[in-house]
């Protein structure tokens, strides 16, 4: 058994959203090391020279283009390897060509890396996570996506400006698919501690219900729109890289809505995004919020959505 480095990281898939993470990464000091692989290694080798060249302004590490057999002691195995959203494209579209992409991919990893965390980000996310966990072998809790981990900073973003307070302050979740089924947790949703709408109130914000309706759909709606204006979105979600790393790299306990593999009584067998304790060895728990009986039931219908495309990509397999 190779011994785990907990200050080396790979990221497979050099495109906007594997460099911008592997930038956010260099930034953070999180790590010593990291290894891009890219199955075009001159993309690769010029990002991180890229990167390299830059680090006298920074901390000391390596970063390096690399192959799979370098990945076999790190920590963290980013996966953002396949293709990209196109405008007017749902992030379902996109499972066939990256469902398959996955297939030459994910048994490499597992070949040369088996202790490692598997941190999907390619989209359609929570498909690729659920299929990633069949193809790898590894333990639910060792498996996971960023799911709506930037979806919620979306939201709490766009709170922060509606209520002119510290998007910090702010704790709320989108839950389910990182996608067009998602679902903003208004029942649990609070500003230190006070109620979302209480505060709004408190605010001078009287009409709580249309505005939750409007900014939920800007939140679902964010990255078609940042698609549309420059083609593609990488800064956002390279930040929730680097905070989901944060919590696995420290052991933090966070609590972030990462898509995990849900094994409820009434959802199971997909994977989906609910707040969950992320450490050292992954996702460490599941932790139920408030919710009414219309998101539970916004919930279910998410679940059911992405179980549906799931046993299309299974059945023809």
């Amino acid at each position: 058994m190779v011994e785990m480095n907990s200050r080396k990281a790979a990221i497979i898939g050099c495109g906007f959203v594997g460099s911008a993470s592997a930038f956010s990464l260099m930034e953070s000091h999180l790590f010593s090391e990291i290894v891009l692989i890219d199955a075009d290694k001159d993309r690769a080798e010029g990002e991180a020279l890229d990167i390299s060249h830059g680090l006298p302004f920074s901390k000391p590490m390596q970063i390096y283009a690399g192959t799979y057999q370098d990945i076999s002691d790190a920590a963290v195995v980013i996966v953002t390897a396949g293709a990209g959203q196109k405008p007017g494209e749902t992030r379902l579209d996109l499972v066939k060509k990256n469902v398959a992409i996955f297939k030459s991919i994910i048994p490499e990893v597992a070949k040369y890396n088996r202790s490692g965390i598997l941190l999907i980000v390619a989209n359609p996310v929570d498909i690729l996570t659920y299929v990633a966990k069949q193809l790898s072998g590894y333990p639910s809790n060792r498996v996971f996506g960023s799911g709506t981990v930037l979806d919620t900073a979306r939201l709490k973003y766009m709170l922060g400006e509606h209520l002119g307070v510290d998007s910090r302050s702010i704790h709320a979740f989108i839950i389910g698919e990182h996608g067009d089924s998602e679902i903003a947790a208004w029942s649990s949703a609070n500003v230190s501690g006070v109620p979302l709408f209480k505060f709004c109130n408190m605010r001078g914000h009287f009409h709580e219900e249309e505005t939750s309706r409007r900014i939920a759909e800007e939140v679902k709606n964010s990255a078609y729109e940042i698609i549309k204006r420059k083609k593609a979105t990488y800064y956002g979600i390279a930040m929730s890289v680097k905070r989901i790393c944060e919590a696995i790299v420290r052991d933090e306990k966070s609590i972030l809505p990462v898509s995990s593999i849900q094994n409820s009584e009434k959802i199971n067998g997909v994977a989906l995004s609910m707040p969950a304790i992320v450490g050292k060895h992954g996702v460490e728990g599941q932790v139920p919020i408030e919710l009414s009986d219309e998101e539970r039931a916004a919930l279910q219908r998410s679940a059911d959505t992405l179980k549906a495309v799931l046993n299309d990509v299974l059945e023809e397999e």
